[in-house]
């Protein structure tokens, strides 16, 4: 009698071999190719990000000079049709710009000397809006509506924003003469922040003296169908200090400011307006009433109306009306105050 076929046996299955669609299967699979996947798409990215990088140097340094420059990565990864500039490296060691950040840097400073704040570099010192606030504050004697610390991106340039706003109204700076915004100074681009504080010191006629025709080398760099073209222009970031601020012909108050400023300190005592106050007070021999000024002034207004009432006992006196604004002498304007005390020498001088 035939036998039937046998069938092979099958393989016998492993009771701990769990079948592709059981939970721990599944389990298994996100522990292991989860996060090897995971390893893949993070080697992927950081292969994409080198690749845009080098993309980006080479995208600057070719079109322009075999000089390397040492760009930040993150300067070269823009989004389509972005705009960012840069001060090219071999720029930044010129003198006269160095000169006029240091400058920049005293004068700054020497204003917020009562605010404990110190800076050290205009980029880092000045993008969140904090140091800006605070300068203008004192500047303007006035205080903005904004939250003193910020931490978030998104804070920090909600602040800016407003900061900016006020500065820009205050100054009157035309639209098309604003050269600074909230990204450019967020994104601490020393040109803006430069633009910007030239602007400020030359409104409140700060008590300061610019170099002449600093410029810049600066990097222009946009993205364009995926493709990142770059330029140079030479950005001017002060011309002719002198006719800037009003004053073009020179006197002896120039000269006596170039050769000793240091020497000139005494006159920032002047600038509340008390002194010029009590002394046209002695010299006219007669006693000025409290109530007609701020004797321990707290703000800039009341500092100027100190220094408004003193032009107005000058002009008692027979004087011409002062030409500085009583805003000058309250800014500390050192050539102003000079002018405003010589005044009152060569008319009394004589006076016993």
């Amino acid at each position: 009698m035939a036998s039937s076929p046998q069938k092979s046996p099958s393989s016998p299955k492993s009771p701990t071999s769990p079948s592709p669609k059981s939970p721990s299967f599944r389990k298994k699979d996100d522990s292991f190719l989860g996060k090897l996947g995971g390893t893949l798409v993070r080697r992927k990215k950081a292969k994409e990000v080198s690749e845009l990088q080098e993309e980006g140097i080479n995208a600057i340094n070719l079109p322009l000079s075999p000089t390397t420059y040492d760009l930040d990565p993150e300067d070269t990864m823009l989004e389509e049709n972005e705009v960012r500039t840069m001060v090219d490296p071999n720029s930044k060691n010129d003198p006269k710009l160095q000169e006029l950040q240091k400058v920049l840097i005293d004068w700054i400073n020497d204003v917020l000397v009562g605010e404990r704040i110190i800076v050290k570099d205009l980029a880092e010192d000045l993008y969140d809006g904090q140091v800006l606030q605070k300068l203008f504050e004192k500047l303007e004697g006035e205080k903005l509506n904004v939250a003193e610390v910020t931490q978030s991106e998104i804070a920090q340039k909600q602040k800016l924003q407003t900061v900016l706003e006020r500065i820009n109204d205050s100054i009157k700076v035309s639209t098309r003469g604003i050269r600074w915004n909230v990204d450019s100074v967020h994104a601490k681009s020393i040109v803006a922040i430069l633009h910007l504080l030239v602007a400020l010191s030359q409104h409140f006629r700060a008590p300061i003296r610019l170099p002449d025709h600093v410029s810049v080398q600066v990097v222009v760099v946009q993205k364009r169908e995926g493709i990142l073209q770059s330029r140079q222009i030479q950005e001017e970031i002060t011309g002719n200090t002198e006719a800037l601020s009003g004053r073009h012909e020179r006197d002896a108050f120039d000269t006596l400011f170039d050769h000793a400023p240091d020497k000139l300190s005494v006159v920032k005592k002047f600038a509340d307006g008390v002194y010029l106050v009590l002394l046209m007070g002695l010299l006219e021999g007669y006693f000025v009433p409290l109530y007609h000024f701020f004797l321990t002034p707290e703000n800039f207004d009341q500092k100027v109306h100190n220094v408004s009432f003193s032009f107005e006992l000058m002009e008692d006196g027979g004087l011409e009306r002062p030409k500085p604004r009583p805003e000058d002498i309250v800014n500390c304007d050192l050539k102003s105050t000079l002018r405003v005390l010589y005044n009152l020498f060569t008319r009394y001088k004589n006076v016993d």
